[in-house]
C-alpha cells in the first residue's frame, strides 16, 4: 500500500507538473492546484483512521511541500495552489465503495467530527477550484483547507456560564 500511495500521489503529480510547466510558463497566467487530503494533518487519529492509511497520510503531507517548492519553480508566470479535502462525497464520502464499508456508528461520528456536520459535496470543490482561478490572483505556494472544519475537530464553543460577561470590545486593556 505504501508503494502505491507514493507512485499514485506523489510520482504521478511530480511527473505531470515537470512536464506541463514549460507550456504554463509560455501562458503568461497559469494556474496550478495539487489536491491533497487532511490525511496529511490528522494522519489516522480520531474517525479519520477508518479512512487513511499511513502511506496516504505521509504522500499527503509531502503534496504540500511540492506545492510550496512549485510556487517557487513556477514563478512570477505561474501560480501553484493546493486544496486539501476534507470527507468529500466522492472522495472517502457517502458515494464511494469506502463509505460503505463504514458502520452506521463510523459514519456518524466522521459526521459529527465536522463542524458544519455533513460531508462536501462536488460543487463545494468546484467553488474552491473556480475561487482560485478567477478571485486569487496574488494566491499561490498556499493551502485551502476544504473540510469543513474536520481537522478543528468539531468541537463547538460553549456558552459563557451565567455571570461570566463576554469581552466588551472597548475595553482598554493598557
Amino acid at each position: 500500500q505504501w508503494d502505491l500511495e507514493m507512485e499514485t500521489t506523489l510520482r504521478a503529480k511530480r511527473w505531470v507538473f515537470n512536464s506541463a510547466l514549460p507550456y504554463l510558463k509560455k501562458s503568461d497566467n497559469g494556474v496550478v492546484i495539487n489536491f491533497s487530503s487532511i490525511a496529511a494533518i490528522v494522519g489516522r487519529c480520531g474517525p479519520a483512521s477508518y479512512l487513511f492509511n499511513d502511506g496516504y497520510a505521509a504522500a499527503n503531507r509531502a503534496i504540500s511541500l511540492f506545492t510550496e517548492t512549485w510556487a517557487r519553480l513556477a514563478a512570477p508566470n505561474v501560480r501553484v495552489n493546493e486544496i486539501m479535502l476534507g470527507i468529500i462525497d466522492t472522495r472517502h464520502g457517502k458515494n464511494t465503495r469506502g463509505w460503505g464499508l463504514l458502520t452506521d456508528k463510523q459514519k456518524e461520528a466522521l459526521r459529527l467530527h465536522t463542524l458544519v456536520e455533513r460531508t462536501g459535496t462536488f460543487e463545494d470543490v468546484v467553488k474552491a477550484v473556480l475561487f482560485i482561478i478567477n478571485d486569487a490572483p496574488f494566491m499561490t505556494g498556499s493551502v485551502l483547507r476544504l473540510d469543513g472544519g474536520y481537522v478543528l475537530g468539531g468541537e463547538k464553543i460553549a456558552p459563557m456560564p451565567k455571570g461570566v460577561e463576554p469581552l466588551d470590545i472597548n475595553t482598554k486593556f493598557f
